[in-house]
């Protein structure tokens, strides 16, 4: 007995098995990016952006954005009836879906890997293999510096735009989360067509820093994560305290925020189902259905965002969020002002409310009892407050995940000639206040 633990302790401490790291590494962040790129290339090619340029170009910069990377796009721009014009463009949105793929896929196999090490994990192997990981997934994204780079020519004729999405009578085009693009008055115009002749030549560059520093802090996230949210992963010795206090509402949230997720890739299935653009609603959920769904979320519980819009970009909000920021008062955009305009926005909020409930009871049975027993006001105490906590980190990064901002000029020899932008954002400190309360809620 006394040579079995020898042996078992000396196994732990023989140090890093590096070999080891580095396979694991490579594997986790080949895996990642494979499933990345894959997405955003299926995504953009059913959207038919590979009739406007280089499908390689774009998909490095889709996985930059995905990684919490940025994309400067400028170019000449003829459209509008403007010619000859300078287009200056700044677009701050990641597609979710290309990141939701990665982390999913580096979480699996990172996770897989800890779970070889045996029982217990010593901190120093962890730190390595997620370090390994960290390191390896930052040198990469250096790559898609490099690979994201293109001009892309628009041409509304080229991308079989002849007439509005949903004008052939497949009754518009609608995006799980977003809206109906169409006749509905959703993702896009009516008055798309006033696009069909534009041309536009834009010019995409992926920066430099803003890519490594996002693909840094991206990949330790989603390790971070992956760990609290594992019911199955070793640890190392002394943190059993995470696995039965930590773990089991981590994992409730993150089950529950996948699930709204895949409520969405289904409602976009459904919706393609004898619409006349099956292909765009496809491409759209694959890179955006997380965007729609987690923006609902903190939206649906009661969360106030700040929006503003202007230009022809009023246009591409869902309704009734067009009209309430069309009409430019400043006010706050909440669910009740939503539902003065559209009374079905309500059952968002009772989606949201069952959502947390079903949070609610995956922290109750996962959360294990004491060995003595524990007194069931203490047990309602303890999930009530883990989940609070839990659900008060989520919401606030929920929401600034689906954050959206896009600004766009034209000028004609210095003179403004055309303006549009957009920028939704919610209250982070009522979003962290409010995910508090319905967690606590919730739990108990």
């Amino acid at each position: 007995m006394s040579a079995s633990t020898s042996a078992g302790s000396g196994e732990h401490g023989a140090g890093v098995p590096w070999g080891d790291v580095v396979m694991s590494a490579i594997a986790s962040v080949s895996w990642a990016l494979i499933g990345m790129a894959g997405t955003a290339a299926l995504g953009l090619h059913l959207l038919g952006a590979d009739a406007a340029g280089s499908l390689g170009p774009m998909t490095a910069a889709a996985v930059a954005l995905g990684a919490g990377g940025s994309v400067t796009p400028s170019g000449d721009v003829s459209a509008f009836g403007l010619k000859g014009a300078e287009a200056f463009t700044a677009i701050e949105i990641t597609p979710l879906g290309v990141s939701l793929v990665g982390a999913l896929l580096l979480s699996f196999f990172f996770l897989r890997s800890l779970r070889g090490a045996g029982v217990e994990v010593s901190p120093a192997e962890l730190l390595a293999r997620a370090g390994a990981v960290v390191a390896l997934f930052v040198a990469m994204a250096g790559g898609l510096v490099w690979a994201g780079h293109d001009v892309v020519t628009i041409d509304g004729a080229s991308l079989g735009m002849s007439e509005p999405p949903g004008a052939g009578g497949g009754g518009g085009l609608e995006i799980p989360g977003l809206g109906d693009v169409g006749d509905a008055g959703g993702l896009l115009p009516d008055r798309i067509g006033d696009l069909v002749g534009a041309e536009a030549a834009v010019g995409i560059a992926v920066d430099a820093a803003p890519t490594l520093l996002g693909g840094l802090a991206w990949s330790a996230g989603v390790l971070l994560i992956a760990l609290l949210a594992s019911r199955r992963t070793p640890l190392p010795r002394g943190c059993a305290v995470v696995h039965r206090v930590v773990r089991p509402a981590v994992s409730a949230v993150v089950t529950v925020a996948l699930t709204a997720v895949a409520a969405g890739v289904a409602a976009a299935a459904y919706a393609a189902v004898g619409d006349a653009h099956p292909r765009r609603i496809a491409g759209a959920a694959l890179l955006g259905a997380p965007n729609g769904a987690w923006l609902g979320v903190p939206l649906g519980l009661g969360v106030p965002w700040d929006g503003r819009a202007g230009g022809a970009l009023v246009e591409v909000l869902p309704a009734p969020l067009d009209e309430l920021l069309g009409a430019g008062g400043g006010e706050p955009v909440t669910l009740a002002r939503l539902a003065e305009l559209d009374g079905r926005v309500w059952l968002l909020g009772v989606a949201a409310a069952l959502m947390m409930l079903l949070a609610g009871i995956l922290t109750a049975v996962r959360t294990p009892l004491a060995p003595g027993g524990t007194p069931p006001p203490a047990f309602v105490g303890h999930c009530a407050l883990r989940l609070g906590v839990a659900t008060a980190l989520a919401l606030p990064l929920l929401s600034g995940l689906t954050r959206v901002t896009a600004d766009a000029s034209l000028s004609v020899l210095g003179i403004d000639a055309f303006g549009a932008s957009l920028d939704l954002r919610a209250h982070l400190g009522t979003a962290l206040l409010l995910g508090a309360l319905w967690g606590a809620a919730a739990g108990a």
